[in-house]
């Protein structure tokens, strides 16, 4: 199971950030030198990608040092690229869809649009479909050690009970991330944090998107 609360902090650490595009970088030179004996130049790189600009493999390969994975060395006037073999860089590895926001939300917040790599550990029996990441945007639930900046994730659910952490859509203009508390007719959303009042909205003017099971904090 993905970790349950009291929250687990998981710094970013566990699992370094790679776009897709930089998996399939390191994967071809990977496979390159275990086939040729000898490492591919970028213009080889480029080739295999069917990509002209040589400084656009230049990046990944620069991304791909800053995370350890490989490195570069200059020899005989040129650089050479070297992986870490004492890195594994496993397959087990889940790609998380974010949380689609409101199209107003997404006017007046910077949203992540990068993919997020999970190692598939951290999501237990949970499918990766059944997963949805979101990133907490306040300090509203800091005394469940959610602050702001984390990333939580969240089971796809569309229905909650009294004391879930849930992360919930108001009138298809603004999501919360608060405890949930069903009233008749009412729904209240609580925060844990004594800075914040709760808010009550009627059952009908939400959506809810699922329950938290887990937490990710990036290192800054």
């Amino acid at each position: 199971m993905v970790s349950q609360f009291p929250f687990s902090v998981l710094q970013s650490y566990v699992m370094q950030p790679r776009t897709r595009r930089q998996r399939e970088v390191l994967d071809y030179i990977t496979s390159f030198i275990e086939e040729r004996g000898y490492e591919p130049s970028y213009q080889q790189i480029a080739r295999h990608f069917k990509i002209s600009s040589k400084s656009a493999i230049a990046k990944h390969i620069a991304a791909l040092e800053t995370q350890g994975l490989l490195s570069r060395q200059r020899e005989n006037g040129s650089f050479g690229l070297h992986i870490n073999s004492k890195l594994k860089v496993s397959e087990e590895v889940s790609v998380i869809e974010w949380l689609k926001l409101p199209p107003d939300e997404i006017k007046d917040v910077e949203f992540d649009s990068e993919p997020l790599f999970v190692p598939q550990i951290l999501l237990g029996n949970f499918l990766p479909e059944r997963i949805l990441a979101y990133r907490a945007n306040s300090d509203e639930m800091m005394d469940l050690q959610i602050c702001d900046g984390d990333i939580v994730l969240i089971e796809k659910r569309s229905y909650a009970r009294d004391g879930d952490v849930i992360v919930a859509i108001i009138e298809d203009r603004e999501t919360v991330l608060k405890k949930y508390y069903r009233h008749g007719a009412n729904v209240e959303f609580r925060p844990a944090n004594e800075n914040y009042q709760p808010i009550l909205v009627a059952a009908d003017k939400i959506s809810i998107e699922g329950v938290v099971r887990g937490l990710l904090r990036p290192i800054l």
